[in-house]
């Protein structure tokens, strides 16, 4: 997941993380920082969040080409590495990964010359429904913390959700996703909880979703319901629909299915919410 151009690979905490089964690299979620290109007084942050159906992570055409792509705009840029269910750690452990790495970027906003009012989260598939989680369950830091990082909100300003697991709910889900995150016969309330169509409110952050009208792995039903209780909410918010595409086009050069100029069309929105440079 690091290539040339990323300068840190930061683990998420000092010492083993929160419910921690070792200390194997995939018992580590770490931050890769791929630094802004253009020097600029203060810039946004973007932490992605590659897909693989909680099962793996899609982490370069689902994780570094976007980073590059907002490294190249001026942006601080991040790809997560989550702790996934197929090791072991199943809901809650990716949500709290996905939350910790919001409250670390926040927590250097200064040293990395970052806009603390403008840290957003983007993923794909399986790591839209975890950016989409962050994007509906948040809270504002625990000021009696000792750790100076837990200090911080890991409430997101904006979402970029991209081909993404939205709802837990039979008959929309992606049932893979949903059965190694949640496991067999997961609690009725725990699926309502991370159906994240269900838990928009006025305070969720502006959020994009991108979704091809052809995906055949999850149904862009996904992204029509949270974009309808979006706008519900009087969220700001913008789906983009493409006719074709299909799963997985993620970005980069070798991704030929991709609908062309899908990720410029994202950044354009979201310089025109006054959330990029």
């Amino acid at each position: 997941m690091t290539t040339s151009l990323a300068q840190n690979v930061l683990p998420l905490w000092n010492g083993p993380a929160p419910q921690s089964h070792g200390s194997t690299p995939d018992d580590i979620p770490t931050l890769t920082l791929f630094p802004p290109e253009k020097s600029t007084p203060l810039t946004s942050a973007i932490i992605v969040c590659p897909g693989g159906g909680y099962q793996m992570l899609a982490g370069d055409y689902e994780g570094a080409n976007e980073a590059r792509y907002f490294q190249g705009q001026g942006i601080a840029a991040f790809v997560l590495k989550y702790r996934l269910p197929s090791q072991g750690y199943r809901h809650p452990v990716p949500m709290l990964d996905a939350q910790r790495a919001i409250r670390l970027v926040r927590s250097h906003a200064t040293d990395w010359k970052i806009d603390p009012a403008k840290v957003g989260i983007m993923g794909f598939s399986a790591g839209g429904h975890l950016a989409a989680t962050v994007d509906t369950h948040f809270d504002s830091g625990n000021p009696q913390a000792s750790d100076p990082i837990d200090q911080q909100s890991c409430r997101p300003d904006f979402a970029v959700l991209v081909y993404p697991v939205i709802s837990m709910q039979d008959g929309v889900t992606h049932p893979g996703s949903k059965a190694n995150l949640l496991g067999p016969n997961p609690d009725p309330a725990l699926v309502t909880s991370l159906s994240n169509e269900m838990q928009v409110t006025p305070q969720t952050p502006p959020t994009a979703l991108v979704h091809a009208e052809d995906d055949a792995t999850v149904p862009i039903e996904n992204s029509r319901l949270m974009f309808s209780a979006l706008q519900k909410a009087g969220v700001p918010s913008v789906l983009n629909e493409y006719p074709t595409g299909g799963h997985g086009f993620g970005y980069g050069p070798d991704q030929k299915n991709a609908p062309p100029g899908w990720l410029d069309k994202v950044y354009d929105w979201l310089k025109g919410q006054g959330l990029m440079p």
